[in-house]
């Protein structure tokens, strides 16, 4: 597979200059103030999956405009005080999956969050998260649901899902609140460089070959989907760039990521003709906090693979310490979740 995008040197001296809207930030923070107001509360129910060293309960959180999100919430069996907290958001497409399918943080040590991600993936015996907004793009996919304004953009809706996911765990007695780490491959990268811009407070970000930075970049070299979607989408409507990427621009995780202010751990791919090197790099460089990065020169989309969930458990391990604080012997039963 040949490189598709730039070189390794050229990546690192880049610094791309994305048109940030004017208005970002109270544009987010009204979104998210909207959402708290609808209210709701977190529901937890212990799930039977047959493993015996985790334990799992069915998520439903309230997310944007207080709508359900699902998920799985798995603990180490037998935890008895708060634990450092993981908390995934996943890869484009791709729903929660079965309740026993992604356990690795769990048997680590953590308490691990798992959110499912509205109008993706396939319904399980739990249920999905429905994506409620009649709006649709005029080419499959997700990227040009609700193009027209950021306020219908998809992507508001799933990044304020993804800040209240981080805001129940935060509540739920299992998980102690300042060392929660927030982490996703591809879409789920993205999602978690745009938390970690909107949730102060969070103990670290680890995003891997991350979506949905520099997006219009992503829309002119992409050789795979998903960003061929806008490229699809403009050539159908070619009076519509301006208002795509103004847009967008309020989902561009690249420019959320100048928020950030946790420690993070990126991995880039340099031949993905999914999420082209550069547009990585560009959220990389652009991250406010401290920083740390693992270059894959001759992966693809894949990523580091195993070998970077070794990189991610050692710098978890790291960063959190023990996965097991002392107990502290007031703490509440884990079962039993404050209210967000």
């Amino acid at each position: 597979m040949p490189l598709t995008d730039l070189t390794l040197a050229e990546c690192l001296a880049l610094r791309p200059d994305l048109d940030e809207p004017a208005d970002l930030d109270a544009f987010w923070d009204q979104t998210l103030r909207t959402a708290r107001a609808a209210g709701g509360t977190p529901r937890f129910s212990p799930v039977d999956t047959g493993l015996t060293q985790v334990t799992t309960h069915d998520v439903t959180v309230p997310g944007f405009a207080g709508e359900p999100v699902r998920g799985w919430l798995h603990l180490p069996a037998g935890a008895d005080g708060p634990l450092g907290c993981v908390v995934e958001f996943l890869g484009y497409g791709r729903g929660r999956g079965l309740p026993h399918e992604q356990v690795l943080w769990a048997n680590a040590g953590y308490a691990h969050f798992i959110m499912d991600t509205r109008g993706q993936g396939w319904s399980t015996a739990g249920g999905d998260t429905p994506d409620t907004a009649a709006l649709n793009g005029a080419v499959p996919g997700f990227l040009t649901r609700g193009v027209d304004s950021p306020h219908d953009h998809y992507y508001r809706r799933v990044f304020t899902d993804a800040v209240r996911f981080v805001e129940a765990a935060r509540e739920h007695p299992a998980v102690d609140p300042d060392r929660i780490v927030v982490t996703g491959v591809s879409q789920g990268g993205g999602i978690s460089l745009a938390v970690a811009g909107l949730v102060p407070g969070l103990a670290g970000v680890m995003p891997d070959v991350p979506f949905l930075c520099d997006i219009r970049r992503g829309a002119l070299i992409a050789g795979a989907p998903p960003y061929t979607e806008i490229a699809e989408y403009l050539r159908l409507h070619r009076d519509r760039a301006g208002t795509v990427f103004t847009t967008l621009s309020y989902v561009d995780a690249a420019l959320l990521a100048a928020r950030a202010t946790a420690p993070s751990l990126f991995s880039i791919a340099m031949m993905d003709e999914v999420c082209p090197p550069s547009t990585c790099f560009a959220a990389y460089h652009r991250y406010g906090g401290p920083k740390d990065l693992r270059v894959y020169e001759f992966n693809g989309h894949e990523g580091g693979g195993g070998h970077h969930r070794r990189e991610q458990l050692a710098w978890v391990r790291e960063l959190l310490g023990s996965p097991r604080p002392q107990d502290d012997p007031g703490s509440s039963p884990l079962d039993t979740p404050r209210p967000v």
